[in-house]
């Protein structure tokens, strides 16, 4: 519950508690809040063995903490080879090289790898995504003072 506390936080805490409530307090207040923590326990273990019970034998193996989602995947892709798989999907596909080629593409700059037939019929890259040398008075859309 609490792993990210270190010595020194935790000795901070304690002269903190020592100087707010003070030394003959602090027995006390350690007592109630203890017991208090584990009347939360206490609950909390009740509700779960309430729900196991109503939803029946066929989820006896229910786990609570599937309820979260990266531990719902993760035990799912754990029993099956779907893990495999993605890792060799994930390998398989370079997404800063595909990138550069799109990059590549649109400033019409000639890419390593040209782009392929299937995109157009061709070898070469299509007219819409060639820069054009100088910019046509009529591309650019009117502009309306009122709009913005």
């Amino acid at each position: 519950m609490f792993n990210d506390i270190g010595a020194l936080e935790l000795v901070a805490l304690v002269v903190l508690a020592v100087l707010v409530f003070g030394p003959d307090k602090l027995p006390k207040l350690i007592q109630d809040v203890t017991g208090f923590i584990r009347k939360v326990r206490e609950f909390s273990d009740n509700a779960k063995s309430d729900i196991r019970s109503e939803l029946g034998p066929e989820f006896k193996d229910f786990e609570f903490e599937d309820l979260n989602p990266k531990t719902f995947l993760r035990k799912q892709l754990g029993e099956n080879d779907d893990l495999r798989e993605l890792k060799e999907l994930g390998s398989s596909f370079d997404l800063r090289k595909e990138m550069n080629e799109v990059a590549d593409a649109v400033n019409g700059r000639e890419s390593a790898e040209t782009v392929p037939a299937a995109v157009n019929g061709s070898g070469t890259t299509p007219d819409l995504l060639k820069k054009r040398d100088k910019p046509e008075s009529d591309d650019r859309p009117p502009f309306d003072a009122d709009a913005t």
